[in-house]
């Protein structure tokens, strides 16, 4: 059984109360350190960090978060460094955010790593900039989870001003406004009430009137400080009441009026997910969306377990113990034993066009050998399940086009004959063309999430590009 400790961080929430209580009885911690009113955000990350733990996991949970599932039989069972929360929020949907549960060591590494200087995602972000900074020397990665959780419900009109006057400077690269906007298209029309989301409505132009694009690290920094006084005063030249205590019993009065909105939490009988579709398809950003969908898939599984297991024959895998599917190439040459394996489950195959496929597999082949010498226990767990997929799948161990075409034709041939008498199981989506929520939620007997279908794979394709151009220009 695990030590757990918990952080827990408010700023005079609304719901600070009611949280910590649900917390205390779902999470069941050994310790609580709670960070009251700590501002700037950077400030409370410094002083967290200074926490002398002796556990062995701290979730960290902010006090506009109210769990509501049973949670410390996970964290017991849990071996990975960091677990981030899918959660239910108000305003943007099924996103992750909220609730981190940290492993010692990663927490231990993330207090000795230097501040990053006039760094603007240490300003917006400064508790996940570090942390990411903090896992690359370990070679760490993180795990995503779905919870009961709602995240910005009941929330004082001031702090919703705050909140999204930073959401709105945390909104400007292409993918977070396209986020933000897509989140604001589903808000209900204003109708001259002050109600969340016109308040919300408020902030975001306030911080792009006070704070416009371009701001330097230090300016953004300025503004994020003196939000709360921004906020107040906001308020006050509104004319807007603010709201009253936050009670047990207006939550339980929300969730017996809203008891079809829950579901994302932990459940035995949701059918297992197999994505079937070969690498560089979109399998990355389907099990984005399966995470945002309520499914904890598991993409590309390199631990000791999952290859020694797949490599010996073994379709009851134990990562199933911690995940609800399976995507990417891990799946294709065994889907119909998993088929056998997993009654009921579903599986959803995706595809895109055959000429930009191949593009996409010379870009993410170059520079990832099959055979490369290594001292690195993992590295080599990682090298034997690269080069038994590549064998399995491809019969090659480099890139050969032809044999690439050859291959995605006969998967695809091969699943359409395997699932011909049951469509119910099977869905064909081509999410780099195009297609998302729209036919993934129905399949799955889910409601079309607010938030835009997540794309993951466009960037690194980018990248990879770049550094083949560079080579052989260097070789030229």
């Amino acid at each position: 059984m695990a030590k757990v400790d918990l952080v827990f961080r408010q700023v005079d929430e609304r719901t600070r109360d009611v949280a910590l209580e649900l917390a205390k009885k779902h999470i069941r911690p050994e310790n609580i350190f709670i960070m009251d009113d700590v501002r700037p955000f950077t400030e409370c990350v410094n002083q967290m960090l200074q926490i002398p733990h002796e556990c062995d996991y701290v979730v960290y949970l902010d006090a506009d978060c109210l769990i509501l599932e049973e949670m410390r039989d996970f964290i017991d069972q849990c071996d990975a460094a960091y677990v981030d929360a899918y959660v239910s929020d108000r305003f943007r949907g099924r996103i992750h955010c909220g609730l981190h549960i940290t492993r010692i060591d990663l927490v231990r590494q993330m207090a000795a790593t230097p501040v990053p200087q006039d760094d603007l995602k240490y300003v917006l972000r400064p508790e996940s900039r570090l942390r990411n900074l903090a896992m690359k020397p370990l070679r760490l990665s993180k795990q995503f989870r779905n919870f009961e959780i709602l995240h910005d419900h009941f929330q004082y009109y001031r702090h919703v001003f705050q909140k999204y006057a930073l959401r709105e400077l945390r909104s400007r690269t292409d993918e977070q406004y396209r986020r933000l906007s897509m989140a604001m298209k589903r808000w209900p029309e204003p109708n001259g009430e002050h109600d969340d989301y016109k308040i919300a409505r408020d902030a975001i132009e306030f911080a792009r009137k006070m704070c416009p694009h371009g701001s330097s690290s230090a300016e953004v920094h300025d503004f994020i400080k003196e939000l709360p006084r921004h906020a107040e005063a906001e308020m006050a030249r509104l004319g807007v009441a603010e709201k009253g205590e936050f009670t047990m019993a207006e939550l339980e009065a929300w969730m017996s009026r809203n008891e079809h909105k829950l579901g994302f939490g932990s459940d035995p009988d949701k059918p297992k997910i197999f994505g079937i579709g070969l690498s560089r398809t979109g399998t990355r950003s389907l099990t984005s969306a399966l995470q945002v969908l309520g499914w904890d898939c598991s993409h590309y599984p390199i631990d000791e377990d999952t290859y020694t297991e797949l490599s010996n024959g073994q379709y009851d895998l134990s990562l199933f113990k911690d995940y609800d599917g399976l995507t990417d190439i891990t799946t294709v040459p065994f889907y119909q034993q998993f088929d056998k394996q997993y009654p009921g489950s579903k599986f959803i195959l995706t595809v895109r066009d055959k000429d930009s496929w191949l593009r996409s597999c010379q870009n993410h082949w170059f520079n990832r050998p099959a055979f490369a010498p290594t001292d690195d226990p993992d590295e080599e767990t990682h090298l034997l399940m690269r080069q038994f997929l590549r064998s399995a799948v491809f019969g090659c161990y480099t890139f050969v086009p032809d044999r690439f075409s050859w291959v995605y034709d006969r998967h695809l041939a091969e699943v359409k004959e395997y699932f011909k008498d049951r469509p119910d199981d099977l869905l064909i989506i081509d999410v780099v063309g195009g297609e998302g929520f729209e036919k993934l939620a129905p399949f799955l007997n889910r409601p079309k999430p607010a938030q835009p279908f997540p794309h993951k794979g466009a960037v690194m394709s980018q990248k990879v590009e770049q550094a083949r151009a560079e080579a052989a220009v260097a070789v030229a």
